[in-house]
C-alpha cells in the first residue's frame, strides 16, 4: 500500500458539528422523498396511469437504487464517504425534479430510475458518514439520525400536501423542493467528516446477502420495509381513490405515518432497553396488523389515517434494532451483518410498492394492501430472533 493511501485525513469538524451536518442531510433526504410520496397520486392522474402502469415506473426506481447501492459502496472504498455524500446529495436534489416533468410512462420510468439511483447512493453514503460520527461519540446514536429522517418525512409530507391542495404543478413543486433541499445539503456539507480509502475495509462488503445466521432478521427487515414503502407510495392513492378524500387529506396519511414513525424511533432505544429488542419488534408486528386492519375496514378517511399511524409506530423501531443486532451477531463481522440487513431491508422498501401495484391489478388496491397484514404476522412470528450479544457500556465523547 502506498504512503498516500495510508494517510487518513484528519477531521476538521468537531463531533457535534459533524453530527448536526449528517442529521441535516438525513432530514433533507427524508423531506425530499416525502414530497415525492405526497404527489404520486397527481403524477398517476396527470399521465392517466393504471395501478399496473404506475407499478412499472416504481419498479424502475427500485432497479436504479439496487444498481446504485453496491456501486456506491465500492466508490466509497476508493474516495471516502464524504466526497460521495456531497455528490449524491446534490444529484438527489436534481433527480427529484425529473418525475415532475415526465410526459409519458417511459420517461417517468427513466426519471424514477435516476431518482432511485441517486437516492439509493445517498442512503449508503450518508449512513457511512453517520457511522463515522457514531465512532467519534463512542456510543450508539444511529437511531437519532433515522428519527430525523422521519421528521424530514413529516415535514415533506406537509409541504407536499399543501402543494397538492393548492393545485401546484408537480414540476413547479419539485423544483422548489429540490432548491430548498440543495441549500440545506450545501450548508451541511461543510461539517461532514473527511475520510479516505484507508477507512473502508476491503474485507467488509457494502452490500451482501444475509447469511444463514442472519436470515430470520433479514426476513423481518424485508417485511417491515415492504410495509413502509407500500404505505408511502400507495397510502395516499387509497385514501383519495378508495375512500374519496380530498388531495390534502390524502397527503396527511403519510404525514401521520411519518409522525408516529419518528416518535417511535426517538423512543426506540429506551423501549429496547426496558423490554428487549425482540419484544419491541414483535409488538411492532402486531401494530402493523392492527393498523392495516383499521385502515381497510374503515370507510372514513380519518380512521384509515389513524390506522396508518399505527403502522408507522409498528415499523418505526424494527429496522434500527435489526441493524444493531446484526452488528452484534456472534460469528458474523459487524460490517457483513449491517450490509446484509441493508440489502434485505432496502430491497423490501423499493420492491414493496410495485408488488402492491401488481397485486392491485389482479385484486383491488384494498385487497393488495391487506397483504401487508400477513407481513406483520411474519414479523410477530420471527421478532424474537432479533437479538445479538449484549452491548457493553462505552464512554461518551463529543459533547
Amino acid at each position: 500500500m502506498s504512503t498516500a493511501a495510508q494517510v487518513v485525513p484528519q477531521a476538521t469538524s468537531t463531533p457535534r458539528t459533524a453530527r448536526l451536518a449528517v442529521a441535516a442531510i438525513f432530514f433533507a433526504n427524508g423531506a425530499l422523498v416525502a414530497n415525492w410520496f405526497a404527489r404520486v397520486p397527481d403524477v398517476k392522474q396527470s399521465l392517466g396511469l393504471s395501478e399496473g402502469a404506475l407499478s412499472i415506473a416504481l419498479l424502475s426506481m427500485a432497479v436504479g437504487a439496487l444498481i446504485s447501492q453496491p456501486t456506491t459502496g465500492w466508490i466509497i472504498g476508493k474516495v471516502g464517504s464524504r466526497n460521495v455524500t456531497m455528490v449524491m446529495a446534490l444529484a438527489n436534489c436534481v433527480a427529484l425534479i425529473l418525475p415532475g416533468f415526465a410526459p409519458s410512462l417511459p420517461l417517468l420510468a427513466l426519471a424514477l430510475f435516476f431518482y432511485g439511483a441517486s437516492n439509493g447512493g445517498l442512503d449508503v453514503a450518508m449512513n457511512a458518514q453517520a457511522a463515522l460520527v457514531e465512532r467519534r461519540y463512542a456510543r450508539p446514536i444511529m437511531n437519532s439520525f433515522h428519527a430525523l429522517w422521519s421528521v424530514g418525512g413529516l415535514t415533506g409530507a406537509a409541504i407536499g400536501g399543501l402543494a397538492a391542495s393548492r393545485l401546484v404543478g408537480t414540476g413547479t413543486h419539485f423544483m422548489f423542493a429540490a432548491a430548498a433541499g440543495a441549500v440545506v445539503m450545501l450548508i451541511a456539507m461543510r461539517g461532514l467528516i473527511p475520510d479516505g480509502p484507508a477507512q473502508t475495509s476491503s474485507h467488509e462488503p457494502a452490500f451482501a446477502l444475509p447469511t444463514r445466521a442472519l436470515l430470520p432478521m433479514g426476513i423481518v427487515a424485508l417485511c417491515a420495509l415492504i410495509c413502509e414503502g407500500a404505505i408511502g407510495d400507495w397510502g395516499a392513492i387509497y385514501l383519495r381513490e378508495g375512500l374519496g378524500s380530498a388531495a390534502g387529506v390524502a397527503a396527511a396519511g403519510y404525514a401521520v405515518f411519518a409522525l408516529t414513525m419518528a416518535g417511535g424511533r426517538f423512543a426506540g432505544d429506551w423501549l429496547a432497553t426496558r423490554f428487549g429488542s425482540g419484544s419491541v419488534v414483535r409488538t411492532g408486528g402486531g401494530l402493523v396488523v392492527a393498523g392495516i386492519g383499521l385502515a381497510l375496514v374503515s370507510t372514513t378517511p380519518v380512521v384509515a389515517i389513524a390506522g396508518y399511524g399505527l403502522v408507522g409506530a409498528g415499523v418505526s423501531c424494527i429496522f434500527p434494532l435489526i441493524m444493531s443486532a446484526a452488528a452484534r451477531t456472534p460469528g458474523v463481522a459487524p460490517g457483513v451483518g449491517i450490509a446484509a440487513m441493508a440489502t434485505a431491508g432496502y430491497t423490501g422498501f423499493l420492491l414493496g410498492p410495485p408488488l402492491i401495484g401488481g397485486m392491485a391489478e389482479l385484486l383491488s388496491l384494498r385487497g393488495a394492501l391487506a397483504v401487508l397484514a400477513i407481513f406483520g404476522m411474519v414479523i410477530m412470528a420471527l421478532g424474537t430472533r432479533v437479538k445479538g450479544e449484549a452491548l457493553t457500556p462505552v464512554g461518551a465523547t463529543g459533547e
